[in-house]
């Protein structure tokens, strides 16, 4: 049954995702001309080499940063839990910027080393936030705990960027300025292609682990007593998680709340199993972003508003209403 149900929610959310990316490859500040796509060699390579990169990016990065919340959501069993409110992003955004403030081009086996420290900061903060929000014997993670650990490690990250921007030339600084408050600028394919290489491997072990995450989103002991090898099955996520969102922030920048609010839309609609809940995700997230990007795009008319304002005004009340309904659940 949960396959049959997958399928139809997979049906259901790649039709929505169709028309979406439809839309968003139409709308901008010159909609699109069919008829100048024949004719017109400039607006060829505006769609080709601009729009066409972006909206494919803007849906690889969204689903990407939903996939992670809704795992991170079941294996912390924290309805708050994303990259953005553990910390897993101010830590990719701080090894990130290291990486640009020094110049470092270079590549170590063929990765950027924007992407490497982006990579090393996210894996940091992942295993800082997790270790801190576990009980003194180990067995519990306190949801309070895990937000505040979070926070914490996001101010923390955000003052080690300030400091660099301050210490950096002026060029990249603003660099760092532009990518921090989230941009999807691409120009052809070649980055999204590069992206691939280490988003691919990030997704199928995420998706390979959903039934993992489902029985650890009851509890370790009910998914130990199942089967589940507790603590490979949590560095395999932690090692997928920190791939993606560093990825993900050394080319977006700090793009929030697509996984808070992604996965808690998949769970209204389509129920509470997370083996449902991540791939659902998936679909669904590369759909929100890419209608906040077209949003963004277009409601300044010339000018542009950086996507993540976009997805953080959709989601910041989002995240207060279920603190909200997580304080009243914990009251009861």
């Amino acid at each position: 049954m949960p396959r049959l149900r997958l399928g139809r929610a997979l049906a259901a959310l790649s039709g929505v995702l169709i028309i979406v990316t439809l839309a968003a490859l139409w709308v901008g500040y010159k909609p699109l001309d069919l008829a100048a796509l024949r004719t017109d060699e400039t607006a060829r390579m505006v769609f080709f080499r601009l729009r066409l990169p972006r909206v494919v990016m803007a849906g690889m990065i969204g689903a990407s940063l939903a996939m992670v919340g809704a795992a991170l959501q079941a294996l912390f069993r924290n309805p708050l839990a994303e990259p953005l409110t553990l910390g897993v992003s101010g830590g990719a955004a701080l090894g990130a910027s290291v990486a640009i403030a020094l110049g470092l081009g270079a590549k170590v086996a063929g990765l950027p080393m924007v992407f490497i420290l982006a990579f090393v900061g996210a894996g940091v903060a992942v295993l800082i936030v997790y270790h801190l929000a576990r009980t003194a014997s180990g067995a519990v993670v306190l949801p309070g705990a895990l937000l505040l650990a979070g926070v914490v490690l996001n101010l923390i990250s955000a003052a080690g960027v300030v400091v660099i921007q301050y210490f950096t030339d002026y060029t990249r600084a603003l660099q760092i300025l532009r990518w921090m408050i989230g941009s999807l600028d691409v120009v052809g394919f070649d980055l999204v292609w590069r992206m691939l290489i280490f988003l691919v491997p990030g997704w199928m072990i995420l998706l390979w682990m959903a039934r993992d995450l489902h029985l650890l989103a009851v509890d370790e002991e009910t998914a130990a007593s199942l089967g589940v090898n507790v603590q490979r099955s949590e560095r395999m996520v932690y090692a997928a998680a920190s791939l993606i969102v560093g990825v993900t922030v050394a080319v977006g920048g700090t793009i929030g709340f697509v996984g808070l609010i992604v996965p808690h839309a998949v769970r209204l609609l389509f129920g509470e199993d997370v083996r449902i809940v991540v791939p659902c995700s998936f679909v669904l997230g590369a759909a929100f972003l890419m209608v906040a990007d077209a949003i963004a795009r277009t409601v300044l008319g010339a000018g542009e508003l950086p996507v993540g304002a976009i997805t953080a005004l959709a989601g910041g009340p989002v995240f207060l209403w279920l603190l909200r309904r997580q304080q009243r659940y914990s009251a009861m």
